[in-house]
């Protein structure tokens, strides 16, 4: 059985620790569903500030809404629409910290204020989109961006 343990340290040192718990979490399970499901989980109770985590996964035409935490959902994103779609469609992580800025953001959760959108790409392939909102302006910062690009590359070498 897994247990998470309390993050200590320096943000740095937290989000090594939290990607040490995830790939824990993971290890020997290649489901991609069962593995976004717990991360999401892991990643909401573990970082403060945040409203929503959670997985869009790419159906070849745009993203759909897989496992997450938080309030319902948006179920369907365009890749030329918000956050998400602008991580998928540049295949670069978007950090925004103030969302209500951002051109064509959609609010799914009217609470959400910043928000960090990685994408996840096996090899040349979208895979879709980790995404996680917080009701605070400007709560994520380079520390958070690295961290959670950390924990997406756990996610998308579980799937191999």
């Amino acid at each position: 059985m897994f247990t998470a343990t309390a993050l200590t340290g320096s943000k740095p040192e937290q989000y090594a620790e939290l990607a040490a718990q995830a790939r824990a979490l993971l290890h020997g399970e290649r489901d991609r569903t069962a593995n976004a499901a717990n991360l999401s989980a892991l990643v909401y109770h573990a970082l403060p500030s945040v409203n929503w985590v959670g997985f869009y996964f790419f159906d070849g035409r745009e993203l759909v809404v897989g496992p997450f935490q938080g309030l319902p959902a948006c179920v369907r994103i365009p890749l030329d629409k918000g956050v998400c779609g602008a991580a998928a469609s540049e295949r670069r992580t978007q950090r925004v910290e103030d969302v209500e800025a951002f051109p064509g953001h959609i609010a799914c959760d009217s609470a959400s204020r910043s928000e960090v959108v990685v994408p996840l790409v096996q090899g040349e392939r979208l895979v879709g989109v980790f995404d996680i909102d917080s009701p605070e302006k400007g709560r994520f910062d380079a520390d958070d961006q690295a961290g959670l690009e950390a924990i997406a590359a756990v996610f998308v070498e579980a799937l191999a």
